[in-house]
């Protein structure tokens, strides 16, 4: 047995007690962690970068936010849509339209025709819950044309009746008069009745916004009324007795049978009290 000359020290082949003999463990090496002033750094940065994205995402939005409602017809969309609607409305149990105790449900609208009254004209009919053959009873100066056309094409989609006039919680039926704009929207009944005493206007159609071609604007405008009463059974000569005029023109009971824009009339309505 060989071992190490120096007494009590084990020589290189000399097994301990547990096993071969193996090398100590090495201490584990550390790793430099990286400076203090580097880590303070890149965590400061980060809610820079942050901030600044955040910042240009939120300018970005209100610049474009901006230049929407900067547009007069945008802001009119968005008042009339979350602020105050220019036309109102209330629901009719029972509207008694030939004095015969026959009535039918309805919804009267009355007002202003603006920017978004299509959206709420469909809201106030979705609440009504009106039926075909239930009314629609107008009472307006007209106002928005492009709407005005969605809202007649609304209530002919329903199969609603369409009558001028207002009326009372008890279904009583007092004259009014629907012109302009409002007469697109009468031409959308099935049937349209004729209160007598109410009255319909017509006139020519004018842009409210600034054309570089007035006259081919004029021609849009004419050709698409003409499209729209054409489809809602409604003569020609409608078209042209707006065309004829800038001022309203009241058309008499026998002129808006005649043109087949009013297609059932019936009994007198009460004066309106002032």
């Amino acid at each position: 047995m060989l071992l190490d000359d120096r007494e009590g020290r084990p020589g290189p082949f000399q097994n301990k007690p547990t096993g071969p003999w193996s090398a100590p463990p090495r201490a584990p090496t550390a790793h430099p962690s990286p400076a203090p002033q580097r880590v303070a750094a890149s965590r400061t940065r980060r809610p820079i970068w942050s901030a600044i994205f955040f910042a240009l995402l939120v300018l970005g939005v209100g610049i474009r936010a901006y230049r929407d409602l900067s547009r007069p017809e945008a802001w009119d969309y968005w008042k009339e849509s979350y602020l105050s609607p220019s036309m109102a409305s209330s629901l009719i149990a029972k509207l008694d339209l030939d004095g015969a105790d026959r009535g039918r449900p309805a919804l009267a609208i009355s007002g202003k025709i603006g920017a978004a009254s299509a959206s709420w004209l469909r809201e106030r009919l979705d609440e009504a819950h009106l039926s075909a053959g239930d009314v629609v009873l107008l009472s307006s100066p007209g106002g928005n044309l492009d709407q005005a056309l969605i809202m007649g094409e609304i209530i002919r989609s329903r199969r609603l009746a369409t009558a001028v006039g207002t009326a009372d919680p008890s279904g009583r039926l007092t004259r009014s008069y629907c012109a302009s704009a409002c007469v697109l929207v009468y031409a959308g009944g099935t049937p349209r009745y004729g209160v007598e005493g109410s009255a319909l206007g017509v006139h020519r159609f004018t842009a409210t916004l600034p054309s570089h071609d007035p006259v081919a604007d004029a021609q849009r405008t004419t050709g698409m009324v003409l499209s729209y009463m054409t489809k809602m059974g409604v003569s020609s000569a409608v078209v042209e007795a707006m065309s004829a005029t800038r001022d309203v023109r009241w058309l008499s009971p026998t002129e808006a049978l005649t043109m087949n824009l009013t297609t059932g009339p019936i009994g007198k309505a009460e004066v309106p009290r002032r």
